[in-house]
């Protein structure tokens, strides 16, 4: 499989997609969500090379992002069903999910909604969608172009101060051994809400990168790397 930019049709809406690998290599698939803000492209870098000598490798663009279709929805409920929907277009039964910020926390949905599809599951800087207090602001959207729909980020800010239950809940349902990756105290989120996430996952455990920050995978790309490599490799987990 050689890199490049495709585009499949989901639930009414165009996702473009990254791939790296080789088509026919032995290894489970990896799908990699990016953060709110940033498209496939945010995965290139050292970790691609290390995945695709044994995985095939795919990057979508969440709905709302770079190449994909704007549609102005963008419930946590409605992303969920777009990955189904991508999975299922492209064949891929079970995969490897890997998600950072946004991403994670649509992996994790994802995860609890769809167990059997997830072989192994990495949540990188992921947010507790717990209720917050002080709520988070709503802003307006800036006047500058951005490279991504201002009405997402409103709509997951929205989400973000009261969650649905349910999300909390499903982390419970999450049946792969799951690795939650944090950037210490560095980490504009709270480490502490972490690590109770993965308390309440069934097989999951967390690791933390001092000093990495919440760009893990772009700061810290070895250390990143390595706690993946482990977790994957002989399906041993590091210790808390």
């Amino acid at each position: 499989m050689s890199e490049g930019v495709s585009t499949v049709a989901v639930n009414g809406i165009r996702l473009a997609y990254r791939t790296w690998g080789k088509e026919h290599a032995e290894g489970t698939p990896v799908v990699l969500l990016h953060c709110l803000g940033a498209d496939g492209e945010d995965w290139r870098g050292p970790l691609i090379p290390q995945l695709a000598a044994a995985h095939p490798i795919f990057a979508p663009d969440l709905r709302g992002h770079g190449r994909s279709d704007w549609p102005g929805e963008y419930g946590l409920d409605v992303l969920s069903p777009d990955l189904l929907a991508f999975l299922d277009v492209l064949g891929l039964q079970r995969v490897i999910l890997i998600g950072h910020s946004f991403g994670s926390v649509v992996a994790g949905i994802f995860a609890g909604e769809h167990p059997a599809r997830v072989e192994r599951l990495v949540l990188e800087e992921t947010p507790a969608m717990l209720p917050l207090d002080p709520p988070r602001e709503i802003r307006e959207r800036p006047d500058e172009p951005q490279a991504f729909d201002w009405e997402l980020r409103r709509q997951f800010d929205q989400q973000r101060n009261t969650p649905d239950p349910r999300w909390w809940q499903l982390l419970q349902e999450i049946t792969a051994p799951t690795l939650l990756i944090g950037g210490g105290t560095s980490s504009h989120l709270p480490q502490e809400d972490m690590a109770a996430m993965a308390e309440r996952i069934p097989n999951g455990t967390m690791v933390t990168v001092e000093d990495a920050g919440h760009l893990v995978h772009e700061d810290r790309p070895r250390e990143f790397a390595a706690a993946l490599r482990t977790f994957l490799a002989d399906g041993s987990q590091p210790g808390r």
